[in-house]
């Protein structure tokens, strides 16, 4: 019996540990994401932009593909890779971290080149190209969502990972794991939400009577705003995460020049103003991490579109545009 009462014993201690051990992947887990918390507002800036212009009722279906590519990055590509570098060649992160900052650079800064230049799909090129092949069209656009989620993703794990640098390997990874899964389902939950309140308007339209039915129409309305200007923040961000990737790659790499007036800026604009310093601060920062993620971004679209077979696919498109009005 005293046996007994010894495994009970046992068995309660392991039980309290286990509980701690969660209690602090949780808490780990907890602030590696918060540290991220800029990222993932950009993340979900970005997303909504790739589902304008698909049918109402396809919506849901893509946002939900994306989600689990986005899920399969972080899970099967990006937290193995990070644990492997940050174990056996941390230096690497930091360079091929700026590789990914450079592509959302180029993106931003080309879609900001095709809005200036016209030479972008037309939304009628666009709604053509869907109507003809609708399953082509779906998977280009979660393609192209995928491809970008997966720099976010890439900035969101490293950012998680290093602050956790100091648990052991399993810990490490236990919680990267939770950090990937619940961020996923926090960003795609609520680019879901975004992309949605216009139906839910409609429904209350429909469904409701005076005040109810008149916030509906207003939803309704504002929806196509939300989006628009959603889909310019989307942009912003790439500028801004791309700039502020390479900005901090170039000083941890000790090229400190860039970084240090930026920094410098922002220190006499948080020490000038006041209550407002450490907004102010912030901002001026990602101002900062933005110009030079246009200045780099629009570097890298001049010497692409300077290339032969480039150069030609943008001629054939401008003149298939011409030719369709």
């Amino acid at each position: 019996m005293s046996g007994l009462f010894a495994l009970l014993d046992d068995v309660a201690a392991l039980v309290r540990i286990t509980a701690a051990s969660l209690d602090d992947v949780a808490g780990a887990a907890g602030r590696a994401g918060a540290k991220a918390a800029g990222v993932v507002v950009d993340d979900a800036a970005v997303t909504p932009r790739y589902v304008q212009g698909l049918k109402p009722e396809r919506e849901l279906s893509i946002i939900r593909r994306i989600a689990v590519g986005s899920l399969r990055n972080k899970l099967l590509i990006i937290l193995p890779v990070a644990l492997l570098l940050s174990q056996f060649a941390p230096w690497l992160l930091t360079p091929i971290l700026m590789l990914g900052g450079l592509y959302l650079c180029y993106e931003g800064a080309e879609k900001i080149w095709e809005a200036l230049s016209g030479h972008g799909h037309a939304p009628e090129e666009k709604d053509e190209q869907a109507a003809a092949d609708p399953a082509a069209h779906e998977k280009k656009v979660v393609s192209g969502a995928v491809r970008t989620d997966f720099i976010l993703s890439a900035e969101i794990m490293v950012i998680a990972l290093n602050e956790v640098a100091a648990e052991a390997f399993v810990a490490r990874a236990i919680i990267l794991a939770v950090v990937a899964v619940a961020i996923t389902i926090l960003v795609y939950g609520v680019v879901a939400l975004i992309v949605k309140m216009d139906d839910a308007g409609l429904a209350l339209a429909r469904r409701g009577t005076g005040a109810v039915a008149a916030f509906g129409r207003g939803m309704v309305r504002a929806m196509p705003v939300v989006l628009s200007v959603l889909s310019v923040v989307g942009i912003a961000a790439m500028l801004w995460v791309g700039g502020h990737i390479l900005l901090v790659g170039t000083d941890e790499l000790g090229f400190v020049v860039l970084y240090e007036i930026v920094h410098h800026v922002e220190v006499l604009v948080h020490d000038a103003t006041g209550a407002l310093g450490g907004f102010l601060g912030w901002l001026t920062n990602t101002i900062g991490s933005a110009i030079l993620g246009i200045v780099v971004g629009a570097a890298v679209v001049a010497v692409l579109h300077l290339i032969p077979w480039r150069r030609r696919a943008t001629e054939d498109r401008t003149d298939s545009a011409t030719g369709a009005a």
